[in-house]
């Protein structure tokens, strides 16, 4: 038995080096739960096209959930769900590198040379942690592994030598930081051991959750995951927030923010049919629940292959881990070469005299 037939990439030069060699990309997720939509749209999406243009590395980073510490049951189940959502959407760990972090331990040596000369104020900076710790402060405490994760996911990019990052928007001042501390070290030691890299945005740079709130996450309890069955995508859609200013299906409706006409043009193929849901919607002339119904039919249509591939990878644990397993190892090989350069230009083969 072999799984469902994934999506091909198309090729583009402009992703090859020097020498013909292809170029690199770095990019990942925390394995904080199980993916979806608008990990979708945000980024896999990307991630499937841009597959075999780059050299791609695709990392569970899970030294990057310290918010997680009394939860590691969580952070352990997820790693796997994170690979199975990848292979289900057609990530080709054939063509590309499957990486868990703690695997590639040079990650948390990068990190610490790179404190040495990394200002706080810069970390500080960091719109998604200034966010992200307001919440763990509320909750308590904030541990200090969770105010370095900025920095390692610096080193995260940096350990390939990554030439292109995918990413949401939100993370855009993330790349600029990185490029700025490749700056740096390449400056203080005089040789170019780090490109910069570019961002790339994906085509929906942030899906609303369904409940219209700008952070679609499973504590919300507002997203659709991709591995979420019919019966599921059918109720959360029933259940979506739209517009709160209409109370009749003969008001005249906003389609501009709504968050069922979002999720239409990120996934409804029929752009004939979501031009005329749009039409008369702001003409009064539909009502939510057909705006709703044409939505999951939708939604679903693009899950089931996904669902597909993702039941025959849940059986077939064995190629999962293999995968897990040979993407690791490979990074790990390319995280010490990385490695023998930094401590090259810093000159902290102490013993050499």
């Amino acid at each position: 038995m072999t799984p469902p037939d994934s999506t091909p990439s198309s090729s583009d030069s402009s992703a090859s080096g020097a020498g013909g060699e292809r170029k690199r990309i770095l990019t990942g997720v925390r394995p904080t739960g199980a993916l979806h939509l608008g990990h979708y749209v945000g980024a896999l999406e990307n991630w499937i096209r841009l597959q075999r243009e780059y050299e791609c590395f695709f990392l569970i980073a899970d030294y990057q959930v310290s918010d997680y510490a009394d939860d590691f049951d969580r952070v352990r189940e997820s790693v796997w769900e994170v690979a199975l959502d990848w292979l289900a959407v057609g990530l080709d760990p054939n063509n590309s590198h499957y990486t868990i972090e703690s695997l590639v331990p040079e990650h948390a040596e990068l990190t610490t040379w790179l404190g040495w000369w990394t200002p706080l104020g810069m970390l500080e900076r960091n719109p998604t942690l200034k966010s992200e710790m307001a919440d763990l402060e509320a909750r308590g405490s904030v541990p200090v592994a969770f105010f370095n994760y900025p920095l390692m996911q610096v080193a995260n990019i940096l350990m390939p030598k990554a030439h292109l990052v995918p990413v949401g928007d939100d993370q855009l001042p993330h790349i600029e930081m990185t490029r700025e501390i490749a700056r740096r070290f390449n400056r203080k030691f005089d040789r170019e051991v780090f490109p910069e890299p570019d961002a790339l945005v994906g085509r929906v740079a942030r899906l609303v959750g369904t409940d219209g709130d700008a952070k679609m996450s499973k504590s919300r309890n507002n997203a659709i995951f991709l591995k979420d069955d019919e019966d599921t995508v059918n109720q959360k859609v029933r259940g979506m927030f739209t517009d709160p200013t209409r109370l009749r299906a003969t008001d005249p409706g906003h389609v501009e923010g709504n968050p069922v006409f979002i999720y239409h043009d990120a996934f409804n193929p029929d752009t004939d049919e979501v031009n005329d849901l749009k039409e008369r919607y702001v003409a009064g002339k539909v009502g939510d629940v057909e705006v709703k119904q044409k939505l999951a039919k939708a939604i679903n249509a693009f899950l089931d292959p996904i669902r597909e591939r993702r039941r025959y990878f849940e059986s077939h644990p064995e190629e999962v881990r293999a995968a897990l397993e040979r993407g690791s190892t490979y990074s790990r090989e390319v995280a010490q070469a990385t490695m023998a350069d930094v401590r090259d230009a810093m000159q902290t083969n102490y013993l050499a005299r």
